[in-house]
């Protein structure tokens, strides 16, 4: 079972959950979101869909805000999609959204060993795999150590990767006032939402902040300020860099590390080779936030009969069987290669997790569950109209791989329920 702390002895405050937040959020995305929104939205209309980005997801924000204070228990959308609609519905939400964090953070996991790997002299697809497994332990050690340990090293990491982009904005502010490139012809809906998608998933990670709930102190307050305080920020932070990168690089769209050119000619060498560091730690910072957060969503399953071996907790507060499964299968998928590809299931399951967090503030908001009232359930409709608009960019195999990976959950929940009969 859970171990749940007194209030005053529960490691984490405003200032860990807006670093967890904040880390979420700044990952590998940013890094290459301006060239590829560039491509969709040229000219001053990609700046503007970071806004649009922001105005929607902060309904999703509110949401998961909500939700998140009412419910002082470890799991987010898994614990609130059960409260809602029952033990199975959860079940699936839960797996689905453990499942896109694990294939994540291979995804990122692999995508630093190959990028440092060429900086350290690593030669070939073993060695880079190898680095890459190292890693997976590595990470997994550190977050064994406990919960309050892993919260002084993402928030370390938080304050490491705001430096290089920080440096950035520096050097652009002098040149705040170059006219932008004006861009002829009219923006296609279909350009404008998959422009939309790529942002989406440059600022997620704010979702993160309500799944340690139980080891918050005050997280009726602390919670709603840390989940939408952090993405307010950051995509602040965001719309500045692109803008930046607008002006330093005119052909934006054909870059293939818009930040790292953007830095070269506002500053020169060293600028560059800032933020090329500033890379790989933004990716090792978002590997570490994804190991110590993601390992929660799974023991949070362990709630479910046949499951409960793998919720069990001590005293730091870590599920440490399910750090090791989630270290087994990141390390697994690591060893398959490539994994680039397996990112863009992150926002698909991330939005479906949005949905089913919106659809569970309202159906307890009718009822009158928990504290709410249907007047408090009014971002859902907001978060889920945003939601479906930004799912019309999607492709049809993305969205069949997210349901794939729903019904291998569902044959998971009905097989383990089986047994136990």
């Amino acid at each position: 079972m859970p171990h749940t702390a007194h209030e005053s002895e529960r490691p984490l405050g405003l200032a860990e959950l807006v670093a967890l937040g904040t880390n979420g959020i700044i990952g590998v995305g940013i890094f290459f979101a301006p060239s590829q929104v560039a491509g969709a939205a040229p000219g001053a209309s990609g700046i503007g869909v970071y806004a649009l980005v922001l105005v929607a997801l902060l309904p999703v924000a509110l949401v998961y805000a909500a939700l998140g204070s009412r419910f002082p228990v470890n799991g987010g959308p898994y614990v609130w999609a059960s409260a809602a609609f029952g033990g199975g519905v959860g079940f699936l939400i839960g797996w689905l959204t453990y499942v896109s964090a694990v294939f994540s953070a291979a995804a990122v996991v692999s995508g630093f060993a190959q990028h440092a790997g060429g900086a350290l002299g690593l030669e070939g697809s073993a060695q880079t795999r190898g680095c890459g497994l190292g890693l997976v332990c590595l990470l997994s050690l550190v977050v064994l150590t406990g919960l309050k340990p892993s919260a002084r090293v993402w928030t370390l990491f938080t304050a490491a990767k705001l430096v290089p982009l920080a440096a950035l904005l520096v050097l652009f502010l002098p040149q705040a006032h170059t006219p932008l490139p004006a861009v002829g012809g009219g923006l296609a809906d279909a350009a404008l939402t998959r422009a939309a998608l790529v942002v989406v998933f440059a600022l997620q990670g704010f979702e993160v902040v309500p799944v340690l709930a139980q080891e918050t102190r005050a997280g009726f307050r602390v919670i709603p300020l840390a989940t939408v305080g952090c993405l307010v920020l950051v995509a602040g932070l965001y719309t500045l860099i692109h803008w930046a990168c607008l002006v330093a690089v005119p052909a934006l769209a054909a870059s293939s590390h818009p930040l790292v050119d953007a830095a070269a000619a506002l500053g020169g060498a060293r600028a560059e080779q800032l933020l090329f560091l500033g890379t790989n730690v933004s990716a090792l910072g978002i590997a570490f936030g994804m190991f110590a957060v993601t390992p929660h969503y799974l023991a949070a399953l362990g709630r479910e009969p046949g499951f409960g071996w793998l919720g069990a907790e001590g005293r730091r507060l870590v599920p440490a069987r399910a750090v090791l499964v989630t270290a087994v299968g990141v390390a697994l998928l690591v060893l398959l290669g490539d994994l680039a590809e397996l990112l863009v299931l992150s926002s698909v399951a991330v939005m479906t997790q949005y949905a089913v967090s919106g659809l569970s503030l309202v159906a307890l908001g009718l009822r009158r569950q928990h504290g709410f009232s249907w007047r408090q359930a009014w971002p859902a409709p907001f978060a889920l109209g945003a939601i479906l608009l930004l799912l019309t960019g999607a492709e049809a195999s993305e969205l069949v791989v997210a349901l794939a990976v729903v019904i291998a959950g569902a044959v998971l929940y009905l097989v383990r329920r089986g047994a136990r009969r």
